[in-house]
């Protein structure tokens, strides 16, 4: 059980690794400083920046985090460095990514499966190569070792041992050789996360689209990224019937601070962008957005703003509520009960969603939280 350093209330939702109570965050933007500092310390530790450089050095641009890196640093992401006065991604983008690959027989577990073309044909004959699921087809899914938030909660923690390593690094022919090896309709770029290398996974989007077969781009990210290179991220899933996920962590700024190391910069102004794109294509969703249910801090409130800000735009929009499990530096919590995630569940469709779907329903817990 953990306690909050502001009010002093204990309960078996409050993180230590966050240090304060949700009801804090929300009320007193100061108590972020206690989550903040669990964040620069476990950074330091690892041998990335506690946080955005500042002052002197290179603007990066890449993403919403706006690093000066200074002579001989790095950027929050970890691979982007100033070199001698030169900006250089040390993944070797765009002939070369951080990355490992994989394939992932359709029907997929991607948190769009219950919607996408390879998981029902939705789109056929333009967009599916099938009526109904393509089974005997793979996506190519391919995950970068690096990211631009430091989630308290991520569930894919083990990317930052490929940020440190620096390895392993693979050029882009090879994952289109990859694309050949097996009957392969779509490729899904996930990590981590795949801003630090968009360049990367643009080029490979690029040449796998000119192969002139059924080719879906596909896009698991949290949305931080400049608006130029998000519209570049947001047409290539449009020409090739793709679809581009966020990850929508928090609607409130301490609290996704408190979370991600990070400030919510541009990621609602680029959903934006891709839910007024989606309206382009109705056939297959361009866009969706997924929410973890963070016992003690992403509770109903969040999720009804979040889907407030969805259905203003296009209330069609698949939206997905996924339960918590424990992990990295947050595994005092519970899993999402049963419970928070209908409340969740009601507060997305009574903001006007009409597609709503709770992911992982298997982690979710029968037994409601005991102490709040």
């Amino acid at each position: 059980m953990g306690s909050c350093a502001v009010c002093g209330r204990s309960s078996d939702l409050i993180a230590r690794a966050v240090g304060v109570c949700l009801d804090c965050l929300r009320s007193d933007p100061k108590s972020v400083e206690y989550a903040l500092s669990t964040h620069r310390r476990e950074r330091a530790r690892i041998g990335l920046p506690p946080e955005p450089p500042r002052g002197e050095g290179i603007k990066c641009g890449l993403c919403d985090s706006e690093c000066v890196i200074p002579e001989g640093g790095l950027g929050y992401c970890g691979i982007m460095m100033n070199d001698n006065g030169k900006l250089i991604n040390l993944a070797g983008c765009p002939e070369s990514g951080l990355l490992e690959y994989y394939y992932d027989p359709i029907p997929t577990n991607c948190v769009a499966h219950w919607f996408c073309p390879a998981s029902t044909g939705i789109g056929y004959p333009k967009w599916s190569a099938r009526k109904g699921s393509e089974l005997g087809y793979y996506n190519l899914s391919v995950f970068y070792g690096a990211c631009n938030l430091d989630c308290l909660f991520c569930q894919n923690w083990f990317f930052r041992d490929l940020t440190i390593s620096k390895r392993p690094l693979v050029n882009f022919r090879e994952l289109i050789e990859a694309s050949l090896r097996r009957p392969v309709t779509c490729v899904c770029f996930f990590g981590g996360d795949p801003s630090p290398q968009v360049s990367n996974a643009l080029l490979v989007a690029n040449e796998l689209m000119r192969m002139g077969k059924i080719m879906r781009i596909c896009w698991e990210m949290n949305g931080h990224l400049n608006q130029r290179t998000m519209v570049a991220v947001l047409n290539s899933s449009l020409r090739s019937g793709g679809i581009v996920k966020f990850d929508l962590k928090a609607w409130n700024p301490s609290v996704y601070l408190a979370l991600t190391g990070r400030d919510i910069g541009s990621v609602y102004e680029n959903a934006k962008l891709a839910l007024n794109l989606s309206l382009e294509r109705p056939e297959v969703p361009l866009f969706t957005a997924s929410t973890l249910l963070v016992p003690g801090y992403v509770d109903e409130e969040e999720v009804r703003m979040i889907a407030r800000f969805i259905a203003s735009i296009n209330p069609d929009t698949p939206y997905s509520l996924l339960a918590f499990h424990p992990s990295y530096l947050m595994t005092d919590l519970p899993n999402t009960s049963r419970k928070h995630a209908m409340e969740a569940f009601r507060a997305a469709k009574d903001e006007g969603l009409t597609r709503v779907h709770i992911g992982n329903p298997w982690l979710l817990t029968r037994e409601d939280y005991q102490s709040q």
